[in-house]
């Protein structure tokens, strides 16, 4: 059996976490937008090391649950060791979410980061509406991946020698159509939640602007997670592109940027970064 990629990235998670939640924001939609007032039982599909749980938790109504389901068995074992001293009722069970059954056992079904990953998306998110009881709400966390590369500034280049955001687009696109895994699924759930019979479906959008600026001190704890990684061995980066379908041009051009990109931003370079993630939500 091969390993289990997620496994295997387990600190690159919890690094870019940081990136996309402000506590405040979600304590507002907690009590403001979702009204929850009373404690809850969570169910949380593709849970990773436990994220939303350490987020939800400490600002939900005493005596929530939470129940995280991963087919990671360290990030399974992570979240368990992360959990075991916090005064919170939590289980975790190593499985995959979308051959685990629930029966309207949860007040509240969520993901984070998952329905990009999946070929059948609608699959997952039939699977979260059935394991919420009757008013309880689905919610969903996922990116924009068009709209995440647009939210980048690096004090000093123009954005468009780094991100080259209109080939980017066709990419995104042309991976859809060729594999059904969508990383711009955030702006079209709201969509898809109306079209599975969820009602009062609204999307909101993380407000979290993230600071980088070594002059004035600011950001140094973030400065880690907003790192790009070295697109690594130029024939083997642009062979991967070239089997995603790009032509030869575009992937010299992708390498390039990206090349650039990790090579510019250094401890000295300020930069920004809005991740926008989407957040939406609707009633069983």
């Amino acid at each position: 059996m091969e390993p289990y990629y997620w496994d295997g990235q387990i600190e690159y998670l919890k690094r870019s976490t940081a990136l996309y939640y402000n506590d405040d924001y979600i304590d507002f939609l907690i009590h403001r937008v979702w009204n929850i007032d009373d404690p809850v039982r969570i169910v949380d599909f593709g849970c990773g090391f436990g994220h939303l749980g350490l987020r939800l938790l400490p600002l939900l109504p005493a005596g929530s649950e939470y129940v995280g389901v991963d087919a990671g068995v360290k990030l399974i074992e992570h979240a368990r060791e992360l959990f075991r001293n916090l005064p919170y009722r939590s289980e975790f069970i190593a499985a995959d979410f979308n051959s685990v059954c629930f029966d309207e056992e949860f007040d509240l079904a969520v993901c984070h980061a998952v329905l990009l990953h999946m070929n059948d998306p609608l699959c997952t998110l039939k699977r979260m509406k059935a394991s919420v009881k009757p008013e309880g709400k689905v919610a969903a966390f996922e990116p924009h991946w068009i709209g995440n590369s647009a939210g980048f500034h690096l004090d000093g280049m123009d954005q468009s020698t780094v991100i080259p955001l209109g080939q980017l687009q066709e990419l995104f696109e042309r991976d859809l159509k060729r594999t059904g895994k969508d990383g711009n699924i955030g702006i079209k759930l709201p969509l898809y939640f109306n079209r599975l019979g969820l009602r009062n479906v609204q999307c909101r959008m993380s407000d979290k602007v993230n600071i980088y600026d070594p002059t004035a001190k600011i950001g140094t704890d973030i400065y880690e997670a907003m790192q790009f990684s070295n697109p690594g061995e130029r024939s083997a980066f642009i062979d991967s592109l070239l089997k995603r379908e790009m032509s030869m041009e575009e992937a010299i051009r992708q390498y390039e940027c990206e090349n650039a990109m990790s090579e510019f931003f250094t401890s000295s370079t300020a930069a920004t970064y809005a991740a926008g993630m989407k957040i939406t939500f609707g009633t069983v």
